[in-house]
Parts: structure tokens; C-alpha cells; sequence
């Protein structure tokens, strides 16, 4: 690779404490650092795919449980990749399983997640992509959560943070101090809002390694600049519905992901490399929420197609309570009694009904407190489920 695309973004400057911290440069680098043809093509297949996610999506009936779904799978496997073990799946029984004081931390760590990211998305509809907006998020994430550090909802760190390691002398990172961390933060707001010529997607790379180089939280900072990146294709306009989510990519892709992070804010920073491994991403997740949207409205059509041949008070309740499956795919008789007013017998009836038309299907072997599953429909967003079914 030219030397020319590999601008340094920073150096590492000795610490009277004794360690050396990584200091930014000012943000984004200048002229030293072009964008390659082979980087403008990459990014042309993924603003082509990321539109034509778009316009699927545009026309999705009940955008709302569709779109759930996805930040669902998104906050799983963004927190998977912090450590967290509970599963997409644990988040989809939790609420019709446990009472909220008694919620597996594991489970409770993906919930904070998905409320952060349902306030993020709609706050951006009224309040532009900030620093303030950055806080409100991290402060939604990690408010009452589990933490590795004491983490200081909302607030930006006014102590030395490191990576790896166990002091920042034997780190494997160590961001800038605060004091230059507060430079680069509003480096990186400049930037957000820039009218420069950077293409979309490779900005929306750039200012998630950026922001973690800065690592401006004493923690939760992935998880917070993983919904930057959603949140900010969503600010430059390319999507009206969030439903590209990266971290499934990044869990899948774990270690590289670490490593083309740690060489993005190395001292010889391979930026061009980073974007290329995050526009595959894009494309490679485009791709699957492509084909995953083809997938909802194809079962939709064909459940829809089989209560029609219900009579028309049966399929009227009946296509209701498909409705809210889009929404929470796994129930048990309570949610159907909560979702239709029916006594516990009708209420059974009706999951008999939707069994007999292969839309629900027993979860387990359960003799008391059985649960369903909207299994056809669930598989399209939980990859180790649809595996589990093929087998």
C-alpha cells in the first residue's frame, strides 16, 4: 500500500505517571490521506446495497416489530462481543419468563442496550448527532447496568482509561488524557457535521474508529460507538428505517475486528485498511437484511394467505395476534390472554389454531408454563436457531 494512505493520526506521548498515552491528531487527517479507487468502488457497492435495502424497507407493513427485531439481534451480539453470554433468544423469553428484579444481568445487559438504541433513534429525530446525544445514549446504556469499571452514566471520563491489561503500564491501548481526549472529541463533532467530501459509509467507518481511539466513557464505549454507526447513516439520510446493524458482523469477525482497530490508532495507522474491512461489513450485512426483509414479507404473505380461509371473526383476531408475534415471536398462553381479552380456555384454542396452521410451534417439552414459538418467522434474524432447526 502507497505510503500516501497512511497518514499518522496520532502519537504516543510519555505520561508522567510513567506509561505512554495515544494522542490524536487533529481530526481528520488532511491531505496526506486519499481515498484509493479500489476504496471509492468498495463504497459504491455498499451505498448500492445499503439503497436498495432502503427502499425495501420503505415498504414493509408494521415497520416497527420489524425494526425491533433487529436492534434486538444487534444488542445481542453487541454485547456477546463485550462478554455478555446471554443469547438473542434469552431476550426474546426474558419478558414473559422472569420478573424484572430477578432478570439474568446477562439478559439485563442486552436490554439496556436495546432501550439505548430505541432512544437514540428517536431522539436523533429531534436533537442533532452531538457530543450531547453521545452522553444521552451512554447514559441510557449504563444507568443501573453491569460494569467492568464504575461508569459514570453520561459523562465523558476525567480519569486515564487503558486497554487490556492490568494498569495502563501494561496495556495493550491507552486513549489520550482527558485533557486531549476533549480536544478530539470535538474534532470528532466537527466532523460528524462537516460539509466535506468524504463519501457516507466511509465516514460513518472513520468516526467509529475514531471514537474508539478517543474511548471517552471509563466504559461501555463499544457498545456506544457501535449505535454511532447506525445512528449516523441514519443522520446522513442513506436509511429511513434502522435496520443495519454491524455487530453481528464484528462478533463474527471478532479478532480482526480488534485488530484493525488497534491498527487504525497505531502510530502507523493503516486507516485504509480499517475501511475496507468495515465496507465489507457493510455490504456483507446489507446483504442478509436484504435478503431477510424479502424473507418477512414472503411469510407474511403466506400466513396472511392461510387465515384467510379462516372464517372472518377467527382470522380477524387471528391476523392480530400475528401482528404482535412480528413484535415478541415467542409467547406463552398469558400474552395471548393480555393480547386478546380471551379467557384461558380461548386463549388456548387460539393457540391451537395458529399451531394447526404451522405458525406457532411448541418451544420445548415444557409440562408446565409451555411456550410457542413463532419459529418460521424468528429464524430469519437468529442465525444459530435456524441452524438448530435444520439439524
Amino acid at each position: 500500500m502507497d505510503n500516501i494512505n497512511q497518514p499518522k493520526i496520532g502519537k504516543y506521548v510519555q505520561q508522567k505517571e510513567g506509561y505512554k498515552a495515544f494522542v490524536p491528531f487533529d481530526f481528520p487527517p488532511k491531505d496526506d490521506f486519499i481515498i484509493s479507487p479500489k476504496l471509492y468502488k468498495k463504497h459504491e457497492e455498499a451505498i448500492r446495497l445499503v439503497g436498495k435495502l432502503d427502499g425495501i424497507t420503505r415498504l414493509l407493513p408494521d415497520k416497527r416489530y420489524f425494526t425491533f427485531m433487529f436492534v434486538v439481534k444487534d444488542a445481542a451480539y453487541s454485547s456477546q462481543i463485550e462478554g455478555t453470554q446471554a443469547t438473542m433468544q434469552d431476550v426474546i423469553v426474558a419478558p414473559i419468563t422472569e420478573k424484572k428484579d430477578r432478570r439474568n444481568s446477562d439478559v439485563d445487559d442486552i436490554e439496556h442496550y436495546i432501550q439505548a438504541a430505541d432512544y437514540g433513534t428517536k431522539r436523533a429525530k429531534e436533537f442533532p448527532l452531538s457530543l450531547r446525544l453521545i452522553r444521552e445514549l451512554h447514559e441510557k446504556l449504563m444507568t443501573d447496568a453491569r460494569a467492568t469499571h464504575h461508569a459514570y452514566p453520561g459523562e465523558f471520563r476525567r480519569s486515564q482509561n487503558w486497554i487490556g491489561g492490568k494498569s495502563p503500564a501494561d496495556a495493550s491501548f491507552v486513549p489520550p488524557p482527558p485533557e486531549d481526549m476533549n480536544h478530539a472529541l470535538n474534532d470528532l463533532e466537527k466532523f460528524i457535521h462537516a460539509d466535506d467530501m468524504y463519501p457516507s459509509l466511509i465516514k460513518a467507518g472513520l468516526l467509529h474508529a475514531q471514537f474508539e481511539t478517543i474511548h471517552p466513557f471509563t466504559d461501555g464505549n463499544g457498545r456506544t460507538g457501535r449505535m454511532l454507526i447506525t445512528m449516523f447513516i441514519q443522520h446522513a439520510g442513506i436509511l429511513d428505517e434502522p435496520v443495519l446493524y454491524l455487530s453481528s458482523y464484528f462478533k463474527k469477525y471478532q479478532k480482526t475486528y480488534y485488530q484493525k482497530l488497534q491498527s487504525y490508532h497505531d502510530e502507523d495507522s493503516h486507516i485504509e485498511e480499517w475501511l475496507e474491512f468495515f465496507l465489507e461489513g457493510i455490504i456483507e450485512i446489507a446483504t442478509s437484511s436484504i435478503e431477510a426483509c424479502t424473507q418477512i414479507t414472503e411469510l407474511r404473505d403466506r400466513d396472511f394467505a392461510k387465515m384467510q380461509k379462516l372464517g372472518k371473526k377467527s382470522a380477524a383476531s387471528t391476523l392480530e395476534i400475528v401482528r404482535k408475534l412480528y413484535g415478541q415471536p415467542i409467547v406463552g398462553v398469558a400474552e395471548i390472554i393480555k393480547w386478546t381479552g380471551f379467557t384461558a380456555p380461548g386463549a388456548y384454542k387460539v393457540i391451537e389454531r395458529l399451531k394447526d396452521l404451522k405458525i406457532l410451534e411448541s418451544l420445548g417439552d415444557a409440562d408446565y408454563g409451555q411456550k410457542y414459538i413463532y419459529a418460521d418467522y424468528y429464524e430469519i434474524f437468529d442465525d444459530s436457531f435456524r441452524e438448530l432447526r435444520k439439524k
